[in-house]
């Protein structure tokens, strides 16, 4: 018997479970092209009508940083005291919640 081999591109899947709701990744799945992996991921990610919505999108079109990037990549937030909360004070105006 030959070796099946799948030339299908694979495309990530992503569910919005309530509208409003963020859209958060299912899965994955090959299909030959756009409309059938939208076919097949509702039919494999929502049997049950977990979703409202779906995107599909081809894994090749994915960018995304490494974990050896997380210092380099990451730094220049660190950097900014201002982003963090600590870096406020709170005006005696204001007054504390119970």
């Amino acid at each position: 018997m030959s070796e099946i081999t799948n030339d299908w591109p694979v495309w990530e899947v992503f569910t919005q479970k309530k509208s409003g709701a963020p859209h958060e990744h299912a899965g994955n799945l090959h299909a030959p092209d756009a409309e059938m992996a939208l076919q097949n991921a509702r039919d494999v990610y929502s049997r049950r009508n977990e979703a409202v919505s779906i995107w599909v999108v081809p894994a090749e079109h994915i960018v995304s940083s490494t974990p050896e990037d997380m210092g380099p990549f990451f730094d220049p937030a660190n950097d900014k005291i201002y982003r963090h909360p600590q870096f406020y004070s709170v005006p005696k105006v204001v007054k504390k919640r119970s």
